[in-house]
């Protein structure tokens, strides 16, 4: 498992590490990983050769510096570039206030500290603020953004402009292409519009993995930590011990819901699909390996309910979900069940077994009575806290949050996944998971990363994407994730 640490706790973490390193250590450690990035960022820009400093030299390389130890980072790295034959030409962004001993360094090495850059450059440096930065940029470097056409913007650390623990752009901030983190990630990295800022994330390792708090603001799955989870058949192992996942979905209205949902379960590590509902006929017609009964009642003993897709938000829909929410089996809620809690809330008051809510936007409203902010971990762990349950708050970066305020960031989700249907194949092999005896959380953690990967491969080459593409990758995304997660383990 990864994670992201809050600006406090990277604070902390460097102050102790500090303390142990003669002075500005840290800092050169950092300059050293964000040069070395910007110089394989600039090779790319010409032809391979034996030259060490091909496209590198002569390179035009432009740094908006804040006065902090932000800009002192992108100043000691420019200074490393500078030496190394580019031409680089460093902008104060905050009055004439830079770091006077890298500015220094810089200006030894050939570099300027100049007023006005040139309009193009072939990489740009955004070393305005640090983690300690307030969300907005200042004027000066939003003007200088605005006319400098960049070939690669690289922000340092973190874009500037965003607000780094929750990952709200609540102003102007910085896109970047890049961005070259030290030491850990932080919230803004995988969280809200500011994930979608970020680009590219690379890490610097500079020395603080011994001296971080080993519980991150935010956690992070890896393919190790879903191959760790997931549950392999044994010999002894047969359709039931495998897991009976109960499908609640579709109707003669919406049968493709019922398709969808199925065909997610299917993919995941349960042995035995159970279908109710009336959408039956187009269930059989599609997946034979599913047993179809017409209601929740007739569908047997199952590890784990699915309920909601397309199955209507009338008298009778509600009667299937209370019959849902009476079994002991832990539920995945999806689509009209969540408008019928909206609704009914308390259907859901008297439910001890597990429940995971997969609300995007505007359900998340319904059950919340406002939309959620653009603090998305917190807005995901306020609503998983108010009706004791797991919460996936859907988005281009899907989180996770449990009732006792963990929050997990997917790192998989993709555009091509807003798409009609998606969400009924993530929660039918979500409710597999479950019904596979992974706890509840892992299970949504697990399910939208797989889920992403599956994305991943449906839109590869550029294709367009719906939802069934995205349900027939399912199963070479579980072999391809829990592949690679047992080679790293």
């Amino acid at each position: 498992m990864n994670g992201a640490w809050s600006a406090a706790a990277i604070r902390r973490a460097e102050a102790q590490l500090m303390s142990r390193l003669p002075p500005g250590t840290l800092m050169q450690r950092a300059a050293a990983g964000l040069a070395a990035e910007c110089a394989r960022l600039l090779r790319k820009r010409t032809p391979q050769g034996p030259k060490r400093n091909q496209g590198v030299y002569g390179a035009t390389v432009i740094v908006l510096a804040g006065p902090g130890d932000n800009g002192g980072d992108a100043l000691y790295a420019a200074e490393r570039l500078a030496r190394r034959g580019a031409r680089v030409f460093a902008v104060p962004v905050m009055g004439d206030r830079v770091h006077p001993t890298a500015a220094a360094a810089l200006v030894r090495a050939g570099g300027r500290l100049v007023a006005t850059p040139p309009a193009r450059c072939d990489l740009l440096l955004d070393g305005v603020l640090g983690i300690g930065g307030r969300p907005g940029l200042p004027g000066r470097a939003l003007d200088q953004l605005g006319r400098i056409e960049a070939g690669t913007v690289v922000a340092v650390d973190v874009p500037s402009g965003v607000d780094v623990d929750t990952g709200a752009v609540p102003a102007s901030a910085v896109t970047a292409d890049v961005t070259v983190a030290f030491g850990a990630r932080k919230p803004c990295h995988v969280l809200g519009r500011a994930s979608l800022l970020t680009g590219r994330l690379v890490l610097v390792d500079i020395g603080l993995g011994d001296v971080l708090d080993p519980n991150p603001a935010v956690r992070v799955a890896d393919e190790g930590d879903i191959a760790a989870w997931w549950h392999r058949p044994g010999p002894d192992d047969d359709k039931y011990t495998r897991g009976v996942v109960g499908v609640a979905a579709g109707s003669e209205r919406y049968p493709g819901a019922a398709v969808l949902a199925s065909t997610g379960a299917l993919a995941g590590p349960a042995g035995y699909v159970r279908y109710a509902g009336s959408a039956a006929e187009y269930v059989r017609r599609t997946r034979p390996e599913v047993v179809c009964t017409p209601t929740v009642k007739e569908a047997g003993r199952v590890q784990a309910w699915l309920a909601g897709p397309g199955f209507g938000t009338d008298e009778a829909a509600l009667a299937e979900l209370r019959e849902v929410l009476v079994s002991p089996a832990p539920a995945v809620l999806d689509a009209d069940a969540l408008t019928l809690i909206g609704e009914y809330p308390s259907v859901l008051s008297r439910r001890e077994a597990p429940v995971v809510l997969t609300p995007h936007d505007r359900e998340y409203e319904r059950l919340y009575g406002s939309p959620p902010s653009e603090d998305r971990a917190g807005a995901a762990a306020a609503l998983a806290k108010r009706l004791n349950c797991t919460v996936l708050l859907k988005g281009h970066h899907t989180v996770v949050a449990s009732s006792d305020g963990a929050v997990w960031a997917n790192p998989t989700g993709r555009p091509q996944l807003a798409t009609a249907g998606s969400g009924d194949v993530l929660a039918g092999f979500m409710a597999s998971l479950l019904a596979s005896g992974m706890d509840p959380v892992r299970a949504a953690v697990a399910a939208a990363y797989v889920h992403g990967a599956a994305g991943g491969l449906a839109a590869e080459g550029g294709r367009t994407v719906a939802a069934s593409d995205v349900a027939r990758e399912l199963p070479a995304a579980v072999g391809a994730v829990l592949s690679r997660g047992r080679g790293a383990a």
